[in-house]
Formats: C-alpha cells, sequence, structure tokens
C-alpha cells in the first residue's frame, strides 16, 4: 500500500456515495484507472440494474487502460446477475493490478472474484480503505447479513426533549433548513414508517418533496386499523405505496375498505399490543428493502429502540424548550434501567442548520 493508493481509493469512495438512493438493494461502488500516476479514467455504479461502477470507468479509459492500475471501492463480481461479470471486462481491458477496497460479501462473489482475476495473472490487493468503505455499505451488508434493512430514525425536538406539545402540536419544531434536509433524507430511502398516532395527529403525506432517486413506501403501524378512510396516505395510496402493517385484530371490513383505496394490509403478530417489530423487518428484508426511515411517535422510536432495531439517528434539536409533563418525548417504550445500559451513539457528527442543531450518529462501529 502506499499513499497514493490511499488517495485514489478516497476519489473512487466519493464517486460511489454519488450512486446513493439509485443503486439499492445493490452496493454503491466507485472506480477509477490509473496510468503512470496519472488519473484516465472513472465512473460509478449509477443506477440499479445498469452498468456497474468498473465497466464505466474502463470505458472512459479506452486502451489507456492496459497496463493500468483499477482503484475500485468492492471487488469486482464474477457472475452473471442483471449484468456480465466484472472480472471479465478487467481482463478484456488488460488492467494489469486490481485495488479494492474490501471484499464483495454477496454469496456469489465472496472472494470468488478476487480468486479469478489473480488466475488470470491480475496482482489484487484488498484492504485500502477497508474501513469506509464498509461503513459506504453498511446497509447493503446488513440485508446480506441478517435478512433486514438499515433502520434509520429521524426526529426533531426542543431543547427539553419533547417531540410536540401536551396538545399534540408539534408544527413546527425544526425550521425550515432542517426540514428539507429531512426530504433529502426521505427521498433515498425505501419506506418511511410512522405510528397510527401520527396519521390521527399531524395526516402528513410521507412523500419526499422535491421527489428524490427513489420513492418511499409509506408504512403505517396501526394494528386494530384506526386509519380513517380520508387520510392522505390512505387517498393517495394508489399514487405512492402505502402499506397498513396490522395484526389480527384488524376487522376484515376495516381491511377490506382499505384494501379497496388501493392500500396493502400486512397481518403481522402481536407483540405487547403492538405490532412486532422484528416480523415486520424480516417481511421488509424479503422484499429487499434497504433502507427504512422511522419517524415516530414516541411510542414507535420506543418499540423501535427497546428491539435494538435502530441502526442510525438523525435527530433536529430546535433552541426552544415548551415544556409539560405530559408533553411526549422522543423515545417512550421500555428504555433502559442503568445509566451504564445508555446507547452511546459512535462515529456522531454535528451540524448547524439557520439554528437548529442536527445531531447524525450510529448505534455501532465497525
Amino acid at each position: 500500500m502506499t499513499e497514493s493508493d490511499n488517495v485514489w481509493m478516497r476519489r473512487a469512495l466519493e464517486l460511489a456515495e454519488r450512486g446513493r438512493g439509485y443503486v439499492e438493494p445493490n452496493p454503491l461502488v466507485g472506480a477509477v484507472v490509473v496510468r503512470d500516476g496519472q488519473l484516465v479514467g472513472e465512473g460509478w455504479h449509477q443506477r440499479y440494474g445498469e452498468a456497474h461502477a468498473e465497466v464505466h470507468a474502463l470505458a472512459a479509459a479506452g486502451e489507456a487502460a492496459r497496463g493500468a492500475t483499477l482503484y475500485v471501492t468492492l471487488e469486482p463480481c464474477c457472475h452473471h446477475g442483471k449484468t456480465p461479470p466484472c472480472t471479465d471486462a478487467v481482463l478484456r481491458a488488460g488492467i494489469r493490478r486490481v485495488v479494492a477496497a474490501m471484499p464483495d460479501p454477496f454469496p456469489a462473489v465472496a472472494g470468488k472474484g478476487a480468486e479469478r482475476l489473480r488466475q488470470a495473472g491480475v496482482i489484487v490487493e484488498l484492504g485500502v480503505g477497508e474501513t469506509e468503505a464498509q461503513r459506504l455499505n453498511a446497509p447493503y451488508r446488513k440485508l446480506l447479513a441478517t435478512g433486514r434493512p438499515w433502520v434509520h430514525a429521524k426526529w426533531a425536538m426542543t431543547l427539553d426533549g419533547k417531540i410536540a406539545t401536551r396538545s399534540g402540536d408539534s408544527r413546527w419544531i425544526s425550521n425550515e433548513t432542517s426540514r428539507r434536509r429531512v426530504h433529502e433524507l426521505r427521498g433515498r430511502m425505501d419506506a418511511i414508517l410512522v405510528g397510527i398516532g401520527t396519521i390521527l395527529a399531524d395526516n402528513p403525506q410521507l412523500t419526499a418533496r422535491p421527489p428524490g432517486p427513489r420513492t418511499p413506501a409509506r408504512i403505517i403501524l396501526d394494528s386494530r386499523g384506526r386509519i380513517p378512510d380520508d387520510a392522505l396516505v390512505v387517498q393517495t395510496a394508489r399514487i405512492t405505496p402505502t402499506i397498513l402493517a396490522a395484526t389480527e385484530r384488524i376487522p376484515q371490513t376495516r381491511r377490506a375498505a382499505l384494501q379497496s383505496h388501493g392500500c396493502e394490509v400486512l397481518i403481522l403478530p402481536d407483540h405487547h399490543g403492538r405490532v412486532s417489530v422484528d416480523a415486520l423487518l424480516i417481511e421488509l428484508g424479503r422484499r429487499r428493502f434497504t433502507n427504512v426511515l422511522v419517524e415516530g411517535g414516541s411510542g414507535v422510536f420506543g418499540a423501535f429502540f427497546d428491539a435494538v432495531a435502530i441502526d442510525e439517528y438523525h435527530v433536529f434539536i430546535a433552541p426552544c424548550l415548551i415544556g409539560g409533563a405530559t408533553a411526549p418525548n422522543a423515545i417512550g417504550g421500555i428504555g433502559v434501567p442503568q445509566m451504564a445500559e445508555a446507547l452511546q451513539l459512535v462515529e456522531w457528527t454535528h451540524e448547524v442548520l439557520d439554528g437548529d442543531l442536527y445531531v447524525h450518529g450510529w448505534r455501532w462501529r465497525e
């Protein structure tokens, strides 16, 4: 490994990030072709089902790829999926050396791509920028390893930790700049999830405005089917997919009525009177949802927190206080009994957005 290897891999990682929201459930991948210390081609996986990063980079390099080094954030694939194997493209281009940040955990690849290249005489090195590459593709890796999506939690709260007043009013705690950031986040998700309480209190649209690269499904946890027919998510269910996650306690008449509006009614096991978080995430993983955004309310956050199901936190803190013993806090549920068991965010960052404080962090460390 040389310093120039690190420099070129950082560029490949920057390129990979451009695919976020466009390529899932595929991984985010960037690639750079370097010959005699000069950049001759670069590319990234731009859209699900289309050409991979290596193919774009090699096409940009053309004949200059012969004898060059390919830097790529993930081991090149060696199987026929929606596109031909990238290892074949690497060999046809005459690449002399491949530097990959990490092995691909996908079972059809998982070291076989690197071995295929080595057998053909290509020098293959793994591990440059591996920590960054693993972080970049944490949702992809989790889906492969556990069969469950990566769960984001987002809320806005006051300095005293309230997500609404005692009357339930929450418009608006965060400012317009923070809300724009939330819509950007929504536009990269496979689903936006709330509880029935949020629907009854706010009647939200649960869409990304303006639209992002993805159109997230709306998921409402409503074990008994209390959602009204005139709720915005029900009225627009034929335009934007809407899933009502319920239990066997939902009356058959409500189930039929919601289905007549275009909603999908998903019957899941009951867990202490609520829809089972574990069962829901297993089902979403089966559908290859990669990123799910949980937006509340307090009881829903508590259920996901108690199930240790949240991977990434996005918290917007407004410089105001509203008080009130009955005003809801961000996370309900049971919680932890001792401070020693408190969740410590890792690799967290903070940013000021026109006066709001945006705190972003992960539950676990690589």
